[in-house]
C-alpha cells in the first residue's frame, strides 16, 4: 500500500513542478470555472454518488448531525459551484511583490508570494471540502493530495473524478489533484512521514483528529485544536449590544467553532446583567453552567467544574464566569482559552485597546461578535481553515496563507563588499 501511494504523491509532485511554469493566472482561473460548470452538470451523478454514502451512514447510525455535513443536495452543489467561480475571482497572490526597498548602493530588495508546493488537507465526512480545498490550493499554485474521511468515500471519488477532467482539457497533468483512495487510518500514518514529497499538512477535523495529526506528522501543520471562544462584558459595556452579541455568537450556529463558549462579565455589573441576559440565553434552549457567584444570583442552573472552562462545547451549552475587572478576564482567556477568537463589549477606548494587545488569540474583537471570524467575513474569499498557531498564518486562511515568500533582488552588477 506504501509503495502505490508513493507513487501515486511521486507523480502529484511531478505534475505541481510543470504547473509552476503552466500555472498562469488565466489557466488557474479556466481550471475552476470549468470544474465549477461540471460540478453543475454532473449533480444527477453527484447526488447519486452522496446516496450511497448516506444509506451507509445510516446504517452505522452515525448522527443527524453529521448526515447533515455529508449530505451534497442541490443546494450544496450550487455551492460548491459558486465556491469554483468566487476563487477564480480572487487575484492571483502568487507573484505578488511586497516590501521592496532600494538599499544604500542602489540594489533593490523585496519579497514575492510563491506557491508552498504540495499540501495535504486531512478531513473528515465533508465532501464540499474535496472540492473547496482543492480549488483554493490550485489557486495559489499548489499540488494537492485529499485524503477525506471514509464516509464520504463515493462522494469524494465523483468529486476528484470531476476535478480530473477539469485539469485534463485546460491541458493540465491530472496528477496535479490526487484524492487517497485508501481509507484507512494506517494511510493517514504513511503519509505523515513523506516529508520529502509533502510541504504542509492542514487537518480539518474534530480535535482527536487534529492532536494525532500533530502526534504523528514530520510536516509542518497549520491547524488548531479547538475553539475555546470567550465574551467579556466590561462595566462599561451597552446591556443591549451585550445581550445581541452573545444571543448571536452562542445561539446561531453553535456547533462550530467560533461560536461562544464562556461568558466573562464584570462583578460591578453582574448582578443587573445577568439576570436579563441568562433568561434571554434560556430562552433560546441554552443550559447554563455558571460559577458560585453566578449560581447566586442565577437559581438553578449546574455548578461549573474547572474542566468546564476548557471545553469547547459544540452545542447550546455555555460557561458563565463572574470576573473581577479587565485584568482578571485577560488572564483567564490567556489560560483557558484556545487562541481562537475572544471579544470584549465596552464603551471604553481604552480598555478595548487594553484587551486587543493582551489576549494572545488570533481573532480579538470589540464590541462584535465571535461568529464573525471566517475568511469569507474578513475578505479573504473561501477559506482553507483557521489556524491558531503562531508560525506563517494566524487566524482564518485564504489564498494568500498558501503561499509562501521568497526574497528577490534587482542588481546592476553588485557585488559584495
Amino acid at each position: 500500500m506504501e509503495v502505490e501511494m508513493k507513487k501515486a504523491i511521486e507523480k502529484n509532485k511531478q505534475a505541481y513542478h510543470k504547473f509552476l511554469e503552466q500555472g498562469t493566472t488565466k489557466v488557474k482561473n479556466n481550471i475552476l470555472k470549468t470544474i465549477a460548470k461540471k460540478i453543475i452538470d454532473k449533480q444527477k451523478k453527484l447526488m447519486l454518488a452522496n446516496e450511497k454514502d448516506l444509506e451507509k451512514g445510516h446504517e452505522n447510525n452515525l448522527s443527524n448531525a453529521f448526515l447533515d455535513r455529508l449530505t451534497l443536495d442541490k443546494k450544496g452543489i450550487l455551492a460548491m459551484s459558486q465556491a469554483c467561480l468566487e476563487i477564480a475571482g480572487i487575484k492571483d497572490p502568487v507573484g505578488k511583490i511586497s516590501d521592496m526597498n532600494v538599499m544604500e548602493d542602489g540594489f533593490k530588495v523585496g519579497r514575492m508570494n510563491t506557491p508552498i508546493g504540495l499540501i495535504l488537507i486531512i478531513y473528515e465526512a465533508r465532501p464540499n471540502v474535496t472540492v473547496e480545498a482543492a480549488a483554493l490550493c490550485l489557486k495559489a499554485g499548489n499540488g494537492v493530495i485529499l485524503k477525506g474521511g471514509s464516509d464520504a468515500y463515493n462522494s469524494n471519488m465523483a468529486l476528484e473524478k470531476i476535478i480530473k477532467q477539469s485539469l485534463i482539457e485546460n491541458n493540465v497533468d491530472e496528477n496535479l489533484v490526487y484524492c487517497v483512495e485508501n481509507v484507512s487510518r494506517k494511510a493517514v500514518d504513511e503519509l505523515l512521514v513523506m516529508d520529502e514529497l509533502i510541504d504542509l499538512v492542514i487537518p480539518r477535523g474534530g480535535e482527536g483528529l487534529i492532536r494525532n495529526v500533530a502526534k504523528k506528522s514530520r510536516i509542518p501543520i497549520l491547524k488548531h485544536y479547538k475553539g475555546v471562544c470567550h465574551v467579556y462584558v466590561n462595566e462599561f459595556a451597552d446591556f443591549d449590544m451585550a445581550r445581541k452579541i452573545i444571543i448571536n455568537a452562542k445561539v446561531q450556529r453553535p456547533g462550530v467553532c467560533n461560536s461562544l463558549e464562556t461568558l466573562l462579565v464584570d462583578k460591578k455589573i453582574a448582578g443587573d446583567f445577568l439576570k436579563n441576559c441568562l433568561k434571554d440565553l434560556e430562552a433560546e434552549k441554552v443550559k447554563i453552567i455558571g460559577c458560585k457567584k453566578t449560581c447566586a444570583i442565577y437559581k438553578n442552573i449546574e455548578k461549573a467544574k474547572e474542566e468546564d472552562w476548557y471545553t469547547e462545547y459544540l452545542d447550546l451549552i455555555l460557561s458563565v464566569k463572574i470576573v473581577k475587572n479587565i485584568d482578571d478576564a485577560i488572564f483567564h482567556i490567556n489560560k483557558y482559552g484556545s487562541m481562537h477568537t475572544d471579544a470584549i463589549i465596552t464603551k471604553d477606548i481604552n480598555l478595548a485597546e487594553k484587551f486587543l494587545k493582551k489576549v494572545d488569540s488570533s481573532s480579538v474583537m470589540v464590541n462584535a461578535s465571535t461568529r464573525l471570524a471566517d475568511g469569507g467575513v474578513y475578505g479573504l474569499g473561501s477559506e482553507i481553515g483557521i489556524a491558531t498557531d503562531k508560525i506563517h498564518a494566524r487566524g482564518p486562511m485564504g489564498i494568500e496563507e498558501l503561499t509562501t515568500k521568497k526574497w528577490i533582488v534587482y542588481g546592476n552588477g553588485h557585488l559584495r563588499k
